[in-house]
Parts: structure tokens; C-alpha cells; sequence
């Protein structure tokens, strides 16, 4: 892909993918609309098979298949009735209709073409940014999410909280009764989590034996509520299961937010050592307002 290309799809991107399938259904109807106009003006001469597939290729791309085989089949109807209009004579009757239906199956195969790869360039996408065992975010999806959201809240002053969390006695578990039971026990540890946070906040295994999350628009009061309420469902879902495990917490909470992400990243990452260090299975916390 070209510079100039990927210029263009990221000034495509930025404008389309935020909008609804409708509208940019709309805009590909617009744009065929206009096609069609200048395609009955030049006439029935010049081939415009190339110019078609542009509001079909956007719809695909950025709309699904469904919106694509609509505006497929509206492009043949359009290209068919430009030709018509602007005077194309046969001499068998039935040859338009058989060269628009050629049309349209051309247009339908480019339109399934575009929506798989996008379908698959998705689940490639997110295949990539979560952690397959859990089922969570992975480092790397933490990373952007937390970058958007730091800058969110440095925007709209908003207190921010970063945890780290390290699972204590995990390895002890993992070699004494096996791996699989390692991955199980990640996996309980993941759904307990994820059941005392809010649909907004953020949460990720960042590898190992570690998880981070963010607690979006959270004051120390709440962080600790919050924190209190993941220790205790922790305990006891380990204790069902006979397992050691308790977890050493770096609570980093910013009233106001440090210079980047990374410096956050470091602090929570200091005091969940620090948890370690003081004994484990405890929850260390610092408030940020610098």
C-alpha cells in the first residue's frame, strides 16, 4: 500500500467508520445518483463499469453485505436505465436485461469479496488485541484503551484510577496441580473481575499472572470500594477451590493526571511491587494530584 493510499483510506476511515450503516448507505446512493447522471449525459458508449464500483466498494467496505447487495443491485438498475435513456438500441430485445444481469452479478461478487475481507480483517483485528485464554483484553488492547481514555480524562478533568494486579501463590497452583489447572484458575480470576466492574471501565491480562485495570471517572473512595469488593469475590472463589491465591494491588488514583501514560503505568506498577513486598494479598494505594 502506497503513501498516498493510506492517506487516503486513513482520511476515509476517520469520516466513515464512525457513521451508521444508513448513512453510509445514503451516501453510496448519493453517490451512485450522481454517477448515474453523468453516465445518461456522456452516454452509452463509454464504459463506466470502473466508476459503479465505488459506492459499491465504500457500502461494502464500511456498511456490511447486506447494504452492499442493495446498492448492487441499484447500480445495475442504474446503469441499465442510463443506457436506455440516453438511447442504446439492440437487436434483440432481451439483450439489456441479460447485460444487466451480467452487471449485477459482477457487482455481487465484488461486494461479497470487499465484506469477507473486511468480516476478516475484524476478527483478525480482534484476535490480535485479546487474550485468548480469558477471553479479555490483551497488553496491547490495554494500552490503546488506556491511552484514549488518560487523554479523555485530561480533557474533561476527570479523576482516574490505574490498578495492577499480580496473583499471589499462583505459580504454586500452576506446577503443583498442572497447567490446565493453571488456566483455570486464570480464567475464574478473569470472570470475578470482570463481575465488580462497571461496563465502561477497562480490563485486561496483561501476561502471566498480572491483570490491569482502569476505573474510569473514579475517585479513591470508590477505587477502594471497588478494590475491596474484587478481594473478597477473589477469596472466596479460591477458597471453593482449595487454591492459595490472593493478590498484591497497585491502586494509583489521579485527581489530576501525570505528565503521560507511561508515567502512570510505572507508579501503579511500583505499588503493586510494593504490595508484594509488604506481605501480599493486600492493596497498596496512592493518590496522584500533582
Amino acid at each position: 500500500m502506497t503513501p498516498s493510499w493510506r492517506r487516503v483510506r486513513a482520511w476515509l476511515d476517520a469520516r466513515l467508520e464512525p457513521m451508521a450503516p444508513p448513512m453510509i448507505m445514503l451516501i453510496g446512493v448519493l453517490l451512485l445518483g450522481l454517477l448515474a447522471l453523468v453516465h445518461y449525459a456522456i452516454g452509452y458508449e463509454i464504459s463506466f463499469a470502473v466508476f459503479y464500483t465505488i459506492p459499491i466498494s465504500l457500502v461494502a467496505w464500511y456498511a456490511g453485505r447486506r447494504a452492499a447487495y442493495f446498492i448492487s443491485v441499484l447500480s445495475a438498475v442504474a446503469w441499465h436505465l442510463a443506457n436506455r435513456l440516453a438511447g442504446e438500441t439492440f437487436s434483440v430485445p432481451a439483450i439489456p436485461y441479460w447485460n444487466a444481469a451480467t452487471r449485477l452479478g459482477f457487482f455481487l461478487i465484488i461486494s461479497t469479496l470487499l465484506a469477507s475481507l473486511k468480516e476478516t480483517l475484524a476478527r483478525e483485528q480482534a484476535l490480535s488485541r485479546t487474550d485468548l485464554l480469558t477471553g479479555l483484553n490483551n497488553r496491547r488492547a490495554f494500552l490503546e484503551a488506556a491511552q484514549q481514555e488518560f487523554l479523555r480524562a485530561g480533557r474533561q478533568k476527570l479523576p482516574l484510577t490505574l490498578a495492577y494486579i499480580d496473583l499471589d501463590n499462583f505459580k504454586m497452583v500452576n506446577d503443583g496441580e498442572g497447567h490446565e489447572v493453571g488456566d483455570q484458575l486464570l480464567q475464574m480470576v478473569a470472570e470475578v473481575l470482570r463481575s465488580q466492574l462497571r461496563a465502561t471501565d477497562q480490563l485486561a491480562r496483561l501476561g502471566g499472572d498480572e491483570f490491569a485495570l482502569i476505573l474510569i471517572d473514579a475517585d479513591e473512595e470508590y477505587a477502594k470500594t471497588v478494590i475491596e469488593r474484587i478481594q473478597a469475590a477473589l477469596l472466596a472463589a479460591m477458597q471453593a477451590r482449595d487454591w492459595p491465591v490472593t493478590l498484591s494491588v497497585g491502586v494509583l488514583v489521579c485527581s489530576r493526571l501525570p505528565e503521560n501514560l507511561q508515567a502512570m503505568i510505572a507508579m501503579a506498577d511500583e505499588l503493586m511491587y510494593a504490595a508484594k513486598q509488604g506481605g501480599r494479598n493486600r492493596a497498596v494505594f496512592r493518590r496522584f494530584q500533582e
